[in-house]
């Protein structure tokens, strides 16, 4: 039986919030290198966000403001949980994949 996953949204339930920085990150098409840039942290400081080795809403507001903006993401709505229900998605032959960038949710960005 095949289903179809058109109109499904992913849900975000990783409370270090690591799967929706890498959800938007992936969306946008940019590394993990360029969101540190942007937010003006090591890359090795945004991969712990992104993995759940460190928590965003733990860290300093400075430091937590840059990376939500660097992926363009508004502060309060973060704050406020606002992003839990993801992207889009929907199924092909080559997997389950995001409607705004038909990237395999699997695929990450090099």
């Amino acid at each position: 039986m095949d289903f179809n996953f058109s109109g499904f949204q992913t849900v975000h339930l990783d409370k270090s919030n690591g799967s929706i920085l890498r959800e938007k990150r992936v969306v946008l098409g940019l590394t993990q290198k360029q969101v540190a840039e942007r937010a003006k942290i090591t890359l090795r400081q945004y991969q712990k966000f992104e993995s759940g080795e460190r928590n965003i809403m733990t860290c300093s507001f400075q430091m937590a403001c840059r990376i939500i903006e660097a992926l363009g993401m508004n502060i309060s709505d973060f704050y406020h949980n606002e992003y839990i229900f993801g992207e889009e998605v929907y199924m092909d032959s080559e997997g389950v994949k995001y409607k705004k960038t038909g990237r395999l949710t699997s695929e990450d960005v090099e």
